[in-house]
């Protein structure tokens, strides 16, 4: 794994966004470890590593692609969304899970969809890739072009396959079988840990 990969691992421990043990995801399916970034908001130092990470890539995006706005979905992804955006100059949008019935109303706020904006839609983590499609969704629908999928870490249980069939390119900072054998390497987790991981990844 790289320097950069190998540090977003480390961060992911280190803040205690990367947890073992036997966690429901929201699948209904138990998994032994989950990722929750919210973690990274009482770790400034870890938070930033992430971060930056997001920036480098979305960076080399854009040497390709154009991207006009960035966007993702409440809670996790939308909490690094503004530093992210920051830091490449670029706007936000976050897509709420509910529409809001009251005040500014609607799915999407921080701004507006012009039509033909290129959206890049970046989430914390992916698992099947529903959630992620939830949050296209309404981006969409308002006329925006969202061409590029964009997350932290790949679970590997079948959403980037989902997202790659329906047309999206796809990009994770690094997979869950990448980051495991990462920290086990460096002795940052057991390998009984390591094992249930990966056999839980085996299983599909």
């Amino acid at each position: 794994m790289s320097g950069r990969f190998s540090s977003i691992a480390k961060a992911l421990v280190r803040s205690g966004a990367l947890k073992f043990g036997a966690f429901k995801i929201k699948s209904g399916v138990m998994s032994p470890y989950y990722i929750d970034l919210t973690w990274l908001l009482s770790s400034p130092e870890d938070f930033m590593c992430v971060v930056d990470a997001v920036v480098e890539k979305v960076r080399d995006i854009l040497s390709s692609k154009r991207v006009d706005k960035l966007a993702s979905i409440e809670l996790k992804g939308a909490l690094l969304l503004p530093s992210i955006a920051n830091k490449l100059n670029l706007p936000c949008l976050v897509v709420r899970k509910e529409e809001k019935k009251y005040g500014l109303t609607g799915r999407i706020t921080g701004g507006t969809v012009e039509k033909g904006d290129h959206i890049l839609f970046f989430d914390d983590v992916v698992s099947s890739a529903d959630s992620k499609l939830e949050g296209i969704k309404p981006l969409e629908e308002q006329g925006g072009k969202v061409e590029t999928v964009l997350v932290v870490v790949d679970r590997e249980q079948g959403g980037r396959e989902k997202l790659e069939e329906l047309g999206y390119e796809f990009h994770a900072l690094a997979t869950i079988s990448e980051i495991t054998e990462d920290l086990l390497h460096a002795k940052h987790i057991t390998e009984e840990n390591a094992r249930q991981i990966l056999d839980y990844i085996k299983k599909g």
